[in-house]
């Protein structure tokens, strides 16, 4: 009779654990993604004003923000894997739920419920990559938030097809399936490694201004991709585009996000000096973000490439560069956690924010340009960012 396998053994498949980490990333947007393209429907099935429609954004991203914030507390309380499991379990409840609760108060509620279950995940999962995968945690990190990217680019592109024969209720619950078989496969492919829990663990870096700085930089350019997952496909509805073409455009910008991570993922290890990658996602950016000022309905195509290549890069780059400046496991997860908490809690003011432009103007265009302004501000962030920097080891 084989005798049992040691619970320290290693874990059972490199494959497996790579394919779990890639579906749990598929499953942290579409609860964000598919509302975009259902907007109108919502907010006439609702009566939930511009503002109100911005929460629906803004309330998961700051909840994002919040929980990352105690990401070592929740890896001292409930261990890396469990914790994982457990945030992707809420993310399947929230977007179950959205179909009993779909008045303007579930929505909000299940999109703050949907907000915690991904914050977990997003809090642990980078240390649960620098502990086990530590010389590929730069690809896997990519890997991990092109699957991210993948999940929304689905959501987008499939909402408005799903919403005309299921409804847009039972659409948005639909996600809950592919969540569930998330939480299967981290289960199984985590279950051979002892979980990570217990101990002092690293403290968030607030006494360092690098983490800061590092902080500012992803939230401001992590409100660029709110900004647009919410409302670029209103805007173009405003347009006269119809909600199947405004939700392709949103499912083709974010489509060129996930190649351009797939790209910043196979390069990522040539470019020891981040800025150079980082100026020029930037600029891409910026570029589409003048598309849409300028010219959106004619330079639609172009401001789709220059922000899906962009903002595709921009996001997987942000958090390499964090991961950059440490080397030990529970310090990634602390920083990340401190990155991403405030970050999130920045980026979550975008939607909102044009939300309210859009309430009190005819057009988004002014959310477009305050945008551009928060770009220019990370170029002259992003030159700081020299090779070889390190924050202090936690303590």
């Amino acid at each position: 009779m084989p005798s049992e396998r040691p619970v320290s053994s290693p874990l059972p498949s490199s494959a497996l654990v790579v394919a779990a980490i890639i579906l749990l990333g598929l499953n942290l947007r579409p609860i964000l993604a598919a509302i975009g393209p259902l907007l109108d429907s919502i907010q006439a099935g609702t009566g939930l004003s511009n503002a109100d429609a911005g929460l629906l954004t803004t309330v998961p991203v700051f909840a994002m923000g919040v929980c990352a914030l105690l990401g070592a507390q929740l890896q001292r309380r409930l261990g890396v894997a469990r914790g994982i499991g457990i945030g992707i379990a809420i993310i399947a409840c929230a977007c179950a739920l959205r179909w009993p609760l779909h008045g303007s108060g579930g929505l909000i509620a299940t999109a703050a419920l949907g907000g915690l279950g991904i914050a977990l995940v997003q809090a642990l999962l980078p240390a649960f990559i620098k502990r086990h995968f530590p010389a590929r945690a730069g690809q896997l990190m990519g890997f991990y938030t092109t699957g991210i990217m993948g999940g929304a680019a689905i959501a987008a592109a499939s909402a408005s097809p799903l919403a005309q024969s299921l409804g847009w209720q039972a659409l948005l619950a639909l996600w809950a399936l592919p969540a569930v078989a998330a939480a299967l496969l981290w289960r199984r492919a985590s279950a051979s490694r002892v979980d990570v829990a217990g101990g002092a663990g690293a403290s968030l870096p607030v006494g360092s201004g690098r983490a800061w700085l590092l902080m500012v930089f992803f939230g401001i350019g992590t409100g660029a991709y709110t900004l647009v997952l919410a409302w670029l496909p209103p805007f173009y509805t405003e347009l006269g585009w119809s909600a199947a073409d405004s939700g392709l455009l949103l499912g083709g910008l974010t489509l060129v996000e996930v190649l351009a991570g797939l790209v910043i993922s196979s390069v990522i290890h040539r470019f020891p000096d981040r800025r150079i990658l980082l100026l020029s996602v930037l600029l891409a950016v910026l570029a589409g973000l003048a598309c849409l000022i300028v010219a959106p309905a004619q330079l639609a195509l172009p401001a789709v490439i220059f922000l899906g290549c962009g903002i595709g890069a921009l996001f997987p780059l942000s958090l390499i560069v964090s991961m950059d400046h440490v080397t030990d496991p529970a310090g990634a997860g602390a920083l990340l956690g401190f990155v991403q908490g405030g970050g999130y809690i920045i980026a979550s003011s975008m939607p909102f924010i044009a939300g309210l432009i859009r309430q009190h103007s005819s057009s988004l265009a002014q959310a477009w340009m305050v945008m551009a302004a928060g770009v220019v501000v990370l170029l002259l962030i992003a030159v700081r960012f020299a090779p070889g920097a390190h924050l202090a080891p936690s303590r």
